[in-house]
């Protein structure tokens, strides 16, 4: 399984938002886009960088997105071209896709304190689908999937670790959590309204469709 490696926190920099790729450091004063001297793009000579292209835009967009849910290149095209062949808007469709994935689904569920951290514990197997243990942080949810935690100890002590830790998540309305249980089902698919970062998903079609 690909791997994004190096410092994250540089991502957010560059794209200009927070991406929340760090947690419940992200929340705090620790954050580099909290420091002024820091909300710019990564690099020395970041004062010098002249206005972007439409190309740069566009790239920069879907740059987002990718580092947003954590996924590579080869993952990314394939969800869109799934999008392309949806009956839906084709930027809507890929947002949606996006937030289907299982370690975005345990993220929003508040079982893991990131996507990170959630895409490692789907590849550990800590987690099943319906029973059926399931180790592909690309699977997608479908409505009426139950999403729980494998019998070993070991995963038991991974989610109470990360339910101590966790910050306030606003609740999700296409997920029910039991926290007691640390189970959630899926009880409709996401919609554009769950995306929690500002996209704008034209641009980013525009760009995958040249």
């Amino acid at each position: 399984m690909g791997r994004l490696l190096g410092p994250v926190c540089r991502n957010c920099r560059r794209e200009g938002v927070k991406l929340m790729l760090k947690a419940i450091r992200c929340e705090t004063a620790k954050c580099p886009m909290e420091k002024e001297y820091r909300n710019n793009p990564p690099g020395m000579h970041m004062w010098r960088r002249s206005k972007a292209s439409a190309y740069g835009v566009r790239l920069r967009e879907k740059q987002k997105v990718k580092r947003y849910y954590g996924v590579l290149e080869n993952q990314f095209r394939r969800l869109f071209s799934m999008a392309e062949r949806s009956q839906d808007n084709t930027g809507v469709a890929l947002l949606q896709l996006l937030e289907r994935r299982l370690d975005n689904a345990v993220f929003k569920a508040g079982l893991a304190s990131s996507r990170r951290t959630a895409r490692q514990a789907v590849a550990h197997g800590h987690f099943r689908v319906n029973g059926r243990r399931v180790n592909r942080p690309g699977y997608l949810v479908r409505n009426g999937d139950r999403i729980e935690l494998s019998e070993r100890e070991k995963s038991h002590k991974f989610v109470r670790a990360q339910l101590d830790d966790e910050a306030a998540r606003p609740p999700q309305s296409w997920l029910q959590v039991d926290p007691q249980k640390a189970t959630a089902t899926v009880v409709a698919l996401p919609t554009r309204d769950d995306v929690q970062i500002p996209v704008e998903e034209q641009l980013i079609v525009e760009f995958c469709s040249r």
